[in-house]
C-alpha cells in the first residue's frame, strides 16, 4: 500500500490527474483479464504478469501497477481500466 503522503503528490504522467489506491476487487478483476490474455498497456504490449496492487487515476481511465511497493509511473505502462473501474464503482462491496 502506498503511503498517504506519497499519494498526495503522485500524479498521472499522462495528464497530471490525482491517483487513488485501486480497490482489491478492481485488481482481482484485472488479474482475471490478464490471465485470459486480454489486457494490453497504453503502448499496446500484452500485460502478462498479474498485479499485486495498483494506483488508478481518479477518473478511472488508467491504472499504474505497484511492484514491490513501488508505483510504476511510466505512461506507456499504464493499463486501461475504464470499464472495470466503472463496474466496480457501481457494484456494492461484498
Amino acid at each position: 500500500m502506498v503511503r498517504e503522503e506519497l499519494l498526495q503528490i503522485l500524479r498521472c504522467p499522462i495528464d497530471g490527474e490525482p491517483l487513488v489506491q485501486a480497490e482489491v476487487e478492481l485488481v482481482n478483476a484485472l488479474n482475471e483479464a490478464i490471465r485470459a490474455g486480454s489486457v494490453t498497456n497504453r503502448a499496446g504490449q500484452l500485460v502478462d504478469e498479474p498485479l499485486e496492487q495498483g494506483l488508478v487515476r481518479e477518473d478511472g481511465a488508467w491504472l499504474y501497477a505497484i511492484e514491490d511497493d513501488i508505483p510504476k509511473m511510466l505512461a506507456d505502462e499504464a493499463i486501461p481500466v475504464g470499464n472495470l473501474f466503472e463496474k466496480h464503482q457501481r457494484e456494492p462491496s461484498r
